[in-house]
């Protein structure tokens, strides 16, 4: 299936001028009778399933006082469902073959399956499976059990400076918002989570009409439906909109200097970048890759490695959610180079606003990213992923067919405008953890 789809995929970046009305990949979508909401791709070429099941339950809806719920009912899901011990799930899952997986970010919590379609494996594995879904126990001795892994590994990853450096960057952009928050939750509140708010906020996030099913394997359209209203037939119901508030704008630049004994220096600039339908999406994503995103061919790698040798790697990201997810540029490096890597990274990102990509260095970028996008959907779980996406964050189902155009018409004066207006440096913030405050100079 790889060397097919790698293949068809080759020959539409081709021909994709020449034949905009093909689909390469037909979605067809529907809701269930309990009001969710189906992605499907049907492809016969191997005897196997992979589907996911996503709700807005991600960590952006727990509470200050409660942070942690989210992610702790999202992990129990799998420990213990309708008279199944997790060692019991296991086991059933592990003797058809199949396979379990998870997600959890800011927006999303969800469950995904690979399994065979033989009659036999397909059912005992979807059987557990909607077990998950539908029927979590949350044992108590389990959550017990969890909370305390859970603050161990709070505490252990609170004295590395890649986690002081995301905790402080998150809480400088996003203040009191929900996405300031920590996934895992905090070592105060995780320990006074009950498992009466893992089952309220399973009924109150977990709901039919809120989830989103993706399915990509050997199944006709009408397998489909049956296997999509039995994994959300059961789920609650609730009367409540899945609402994550607006991103505030930041008011001003500000500099975070963390003191931390590593031996190296780590900084994050940034700030709120973009939501994940907006319209300067395609814009952002060319413009950065020429920025930051591209790696060696990248100008912040050119200017901060390749002509100073102040970081082994320098990258810049859009990370679009429901509401405004982070742009952010980072690096590591030594102590005594923090202000001058900072300097240049300013500089560079300064005159990148200013003047804009180069009309070689957009050629390149648009040769790079339409050759290197069959890669991103090669295989089957890669679409399931990106079915879940276009689902959840309700894209055009003709997403992964415009892809390629989308990337090709962006122009020089795209990008240009497109950083202009979500992009501003007199309103980033500045994280540096592990840094001496004399080397920071007169980039402070």
């Amino acid at each position: 299936m790889r060397n097919k789809l790698h293949h068809l995929l080759c020959a539409l970046v081709v021909c994709v001028a020449a034949a905009p009305a093909y689909a390469l990949l037909p979605i067809q979508h529907w809701q269930t009778q309990s009001g969710a909401r189906v992605y499907f791709v049907e492809n016969r070429d191997l005897p196997m399933l992979d589907v996911s099941v996503d709700f807005p339950a991600g960590s952006a809806f727990d509470t200050r006082a409660k942070s942690g719920v989210a992610a702790l009912t999202a992990g129990l899901l799998k420990l213990g469902a309708r008279g199944l011990s997790e060692d019991e799930i296991a086991r059933r899952l592990a003797d058809v073959g199949a396979q379990l997986g998870g997600r959890f970010d800011n927006d999303r919590a969800g469950m995904s399956l690979r399994t065979l379609t033989s009659a036999g494996e397909l059912q005992q594995a979807l059987d557990v499976f909607a077990r998950i879904l539908q029927r979590p126990e949350f044992p108590a001795a389990v959550l017990e059990r969890e909370k305390t892994r859970t603050i161990g590994a709070i505490k252990e990853a609170d004295t590395k400076p890649q986690t002081m450096l995301g905790r402080n960057f998150n809480a400088l952009i996003y203040g009191d918002h929900p996405y300031g928050l920590r996934g895992s939750g905090e070592a105060d509140t995780v320990g006074g989570i009950t498992r009466d708010d893992l089952v309220d906020f399973y009924r109150r996030h977990y709901s039919a009409d809120q989830a989103v099913v993706a399915i990509i394997g050997d199944l006709r359209r009408g397998e489909a439906e049956t296997l999509a209203d039995r994994l959300t037939a059961d789920l609650p119901r609730s009367n409540e909109s899945a609402v994550i508030p607006a991103v505030p704008p930041l008011a001003r630049a500000e500099i975070r200097a963390v003191a931390h004994p590593a031996s190296q220096s780590h900084l994050l600039v940034g700030m709120p970048g973009i939501k994940r339908d907006d319209p300067d999406y395609f814009p952002l994503f060319v413009g950065n890759y020429i920025l930051g995103g591209g790696g060696f061919v990248s100008r912040l790698t050119e200017e901060v490695r390749q002509k100073r040798g102040l970081a082994y790697s320098v990258y810049s990201y859009f990370s679009p959610l429901k509401e405004r997810g982070p742009f952010a540029i980072g690096l590591q490096t030594r102590k005594d180079q923090a202000g001058e890597a900072l300097a240049v990274v300013r500089a560079t990102l300064e005159e990148f606003l200013a003047q804009g990509p180069t009309a070689d260095e957009l050629k390149q970028a648009k040769q790079n990213l339409v050759g290197g996008f069959p890669l991103r959907i090669d295989s089957n779980r890669k679409i399931l992923g990106y079915l879940g996406v276009i689902g959840f964050y309700r894209l055009p189902l003709t997403y992964l067919d415009d892809f390629v155009p989308n990337v090709e018409k962006v122009t020089l004066a795209d990008i240009r405008n497109a950083f202009a207006r979500r992009v501003d440096p007199e309103r980033m913030v500045t994280v540096i953890v592990g840094v001496d405050e004399a080397a920071l100079g007169s980039a402070k």
